[in-house]
């Protein structure tokens, strides 16, 4: 449960000088961190471990850059760029480049704040970064989306390298971009390196990256399942309700229609589709060929003869969680703060049992309270809702990112079947450190509680990138 008597000034700690507060994404993502530490032993078993938080909430640095290029009509664009390097104690900055119209410095902030521990939790050698632009790429052409990329890796293309900085892609940076912005950094720099993850699998590519959030948070979701029922029960006659209908939400789906389950739910921005005898798998597939045409769920459910036999209901400005009917998982794998406190209560009330984060910052501090509390006041393990956040269940993609980065080095090709090996692995290991953590520094008054992962990968992350900062003279 999260206890806040008498920790009131969580809130105001000398430790929040740093944080800037126009900045609500960065904010919230900070509060988080210090309410899951402050809520624990961790501060009175080794009081060394506060100091950090101070040093650890400020980037090493933040680049911001002019992009400019020439649309399709002739005309001069000028957009704002943005690297932010938060922390590299753990290796390299890691972590994507976000091209969308909501992109800003708080954003950011929020974004390479959380990647600084969930890449720790890896168990990879990777630091945590952030960037991209403010730019909508909605109906511009290729040839416009190439300028775009070029412009932008112009600036960029001073502050990455192999060994400094390794950016991937995010929202609106898909292999397309990621080639484009590949082929500006070769060409500026005179030099073929690993300076970018999620490549085509032609030029240096990893298998299986495509796939990994999606997968990764479904085999995190499995491990959760295996510990809660002491392996009886799998995804098998779930029903699991999925938001999102991108990258992660249709790998997702697809992962858990493989393992048994049964996906009633996606979403985008516009509305959401649910479906009582579940998505099929041509269903996904007809959704990941429309929406690199940016194509929204109601044009596909129109367009689409895979929604001719299977149909589905499409529900028009609204999230699946409080419409999907009986729930079993949950999985927002859409945007952050998608769930909020009545939807968390929703999801309570229609039987929800787990829920992961594969977004980032998926649900609101109201939403994690709700099922903080499910869990915390449960009269038996059965009755328990156990939620993880994202920096431990989504962290499958950047994981792959750094088995791409030590193929590149290694200048040599994994197979599928050993990168998902590597990758269910390291999901397993991140669970188990969680637990782990949970269990040693969230102690629970409730013998019928599952330990709270909540707590823990926050516990876990933190001590990981701690530890080396200390080691390296980051914090004395």
């Amino acid at each position: 449960m999260l206890n806040r008597t008498n920790k009131s000034n969580i809130y105001t700690n000398k430790n929040m000088s740093s944080v800037s507060t126009p900045e609500p994404e960065f904010q919230q993502a900070y509060n988080e961190i210090v309410l899951a530490l402050k809520d624990s032993s961790l501060f009175e078993k080794h009081p060394k471990y506060e100091k950090v938080l101070p040093i650890v909430s400020v980037p090493e640095r933040i680049i911001q850059f002019r992009v400019t290029w020439e649309n399709d009509q002739g005309v001069q664009e000028v957009a704002q760029g943005y690297r932010v390097q938060y922390n590299s104690a753990k290796g390299p900055y890691k972590g994507g480049l976000r091209f969308h119209p909501s992109v800003n410095l708080s954003i950011l902030k929020f974004l390479g704040f959380e990647q600084i521990f969930k890449n720790a939790l890896t168990g990879l050698d990777m630091g945590g970064a952030k960037g991209g632009l403010c730019v909508d790429l909605k109906g511009r052409s290729d040839n416009e989306i190439r300028r775009i990329c070029y412009a932008f890796m112009r600036e960029l293309s001073r502050h990455i390298g192999q060994d400094t900085d390794v950016p991937a892609g995010d929202i609106g940076v898909g292999g397309r971009e990621i080639g484009y912005l590949f082929g500006a950094y070769r060409s500026y720099k005179n030099s073929w390196e690993g300076v970018l993850t999620g490549k085509g699998l032609n030029w240096g590519g990893s298998l299986i990256r495509p796939e990994a959030t999606g997968f990764g948070v479904v085999y995190f979701t499995q491990a959760m399942i295996d510990y809660a029922t002491k392996g009886k029960e799998s995804f098998v006659g779930k029903r699991v309700a999925i938001s999102g209908a991108g990258n992660v939400a249709q790998f997702a789906a697809l992962k858990v229609i493989e393992l048994g389950g049964t996906v009633v739910s996606l979403s985008d921005s516009k509305g959401c589709i649910i479906s009582e005898t579940g998505i099929t798998t041509e269903q996904v597939a007809a959704i990941a060929e429309a929406k690199i045409k940016f194509q929204s769920l109601e044009q596909i459910v129109g367009d689409y003869s895979a929604f001719t036999e299977n149909k589905v209901k499409y529900v028009a400005g609204a999230r699946p969680w409080t419409i999907a009917g009986k729930v079993d998982i949950a999985l927002p794998c859409a945007t952050q703060n998608e769930v909020s406190g009545d939807e968390a209560k929703g999801l309570v009330a229609a039987g929800v049992k787990f829920v992961a984060e594969g977004s980032n910052m998926g649900c609101t501090p109201e939403a994690i309270e709700v099922f903080e509390i499910a869990r915390s006041t449960a009269k038996s393990v059965e009755e328990n809702v156990w939620y993880v956040g994202g920096k431990s269940s989504n962290l499958g993609g950047v994981g792959v990112s750094g088995l791409e980065m030590a193929q590149n080095s290694q200048r040599v090709r994994w197979t599928r079947e050993k990168v998902d090996s590597e990758l269910k692995k390291m999901m397993l290991n991140c669970f188990n450190d969680v637990v782990k953590a949970a269990k040693e520094y969230a102690v629970e008054s409730n013998e019928n509680s599952l330990p709270s992962l909540f707590k823990g990968g926050n516990i876990a992350s933190f001590i990981k990138v701690a530890d080396a900062m200390f080691d390296q003279g980051d914090v004395f």
